[in-house]
């Protein structure tokens, strides 16, 4: 038999009934197939268990890891028992049981090894294993988190690790749409697409897979399926793009509002500057996205502009502010009023023209732009938050979408 992996997000666990629902979609793929299902703890209990974290200022220990891994055991247990009620036999498992072995780095742990062996061992007297998402355990043996959305790359890797047909990832989305269905009402469900879209779609503000989990996917040439759990419909596939018959030349158009623009005038332009700056960000783990930088007609000031995760603007401000000594800038600015607007598409590699029908679009819409960044098959540009909504229509419309 093959096997197939199953994820269902925090919605899809919300209440009892939501459970009992996944108990009737697991009921049809076990009499063909192998099940792992993997479980998000329910809707809003991280959040609620962060807040616990957040009153006593903890983070990025082993108490934190314990308390914010908490909410998968009481999903996954609330499952086995409900499959159990329909006679199929399930095994409900956390991340150190399988084990899924990680580093040491708490709340943004990254999968190290897994045990294909034992979890093969585990379905001699089950039908079903039911795996708690988002944790495993280092090599010292403490429980660790894998970072918001871990639960995704849980479902990857053991999918991987185990050569699994395909990974469902169950959501309240029958899938990945062109843009924002709550912006733009005549979005499409995009019914295949490469890794490398989904890729750039979910590190430019699309919030339906993980990154690392499409990465991870990626590598091992997993086939992934996100589609919803409220419905019977199929969903979206994403594949490798040898198996896209037509490379669309832009298949979708993301946003994200969590931007914040960092601007450090009046420094020198010379050579190991930008260096310094940059290695103060990584140094923090501060993750750095567009960048500028202008120099001045004489040669001898620049500007440098760069944008950061809104998570990140205290830190980030904190950083350079008390490094200034040896940066030597002249003023510092941070806004959180910008949101970035990217369009994607295979087809970009080969067609020309994308971005200055993007350029004229925005200018027709007397958008201005702050700063752009291209790869092979996306362009993203930073503009004002408040002209978000118009920009995502008027460039799905443009893109025919």
């Amino acid at each position: 038999m093959n096997t197939i992996v199953m994820k269902f997000g925090g919605t899809s666990v919300a209440d009892t009934d939501k459970i009992k629902n996944i108990v009737k979609i697991v009921s049809k793929e076990v009499k063909k197939n192998k099940i792992i299902v993997v479980l998000s703890a329910m809707a809003g209990e991280t959040d609620k268990l962060q807040k616990y974290l957040d009153d006593f200022k903890s983070q990025n220990s082993i108490e934190s890891d314990l308390v914010l891994t908490s909410g998968e055991q009481v999903s996954i247990g609330l499952l086995s028992i409900a499959l159990k009620k329909e006679g199929i036999n399930s095994l409900p498992l956390l991340g150190w049981q399988v084990p899924i072995i990680t580093d040491d780095n708490h709340e943004k742990a990254k999968i190290l090894k897994i045990d294909n062996k034992r979890i093969n061992k585990f379905f001699e007297n089950n039908d079903v294993i039911v795996l708690a998402g988002f944790q495993g355990i280092n090599v010292n043996g403490n429980i660790t988190s894998l970072g918001r959305g871990g639960s995704d790359t849980t479902a990857v890797a053991i999918a991987s690790a185990v050569e699994a047909e395909r990974c469902d990832i169950y959501t309240d989305v029958e899938g990945v749409y062109t843009t924002d269905p709550n912006i733009e009402k005549n979005a499409k469900k995009i019914s295949k697409m490469s890794y490398e879209e989904m890729l750039e779609m979910s590190s430019t503000g699309a919030k339906v897979l993980h990154t690392r989990s499409v990465e991870l996917a990626m590598k091992n040439n997993l086939i992934l399926q996100v589609l919803s759990s409220l419905t019977k419909k199929s969903g979206t596939f994403i594949v490798d793009e040898n198996e896209l018959i037509e490379k669309e030349i832009v298949s979708g158009v993301s946003y994200s509002k969590n931007e914040a623009k960092v601007t450090i005038s009046g420094i020198l332009d010379k050579p190991g500057i930008s260096a310094k700056i940059f290695s103060l960000m990584s140094e923090n783990n501060i993750n750095v996205d567009m960048i500028v930088q202008n120099i001045s007609q004489d040669g001898i000031l620049a500007n440098i502009t760069f944008t950061i995760n809104q998570k990140d603007y205290n830190l980030t401000k904190s950083v350079l502010e008390n490094n200034n000594n040896e940066l030597d800038y002249k003023s510092l600015s941070l806004d959180k009023n910008v949101a970035k607007i990217s369009v994607i598409g295979m087809g970009m590699m080969s067609q020309s023209g994308v971005a200055e029908k993007m350029f004229k679009t925005l200018a027709k819409n007397a958008i201005n732009i702050l700063a752009i960044s291209t790869s092979e098959i996306k362009i993203s540009v930073l503009i004002d938050k408040k002209y978000t909504n118009i920009a995502v229509k008027s460039l799905h419309e443009v893109y025919n979408l």
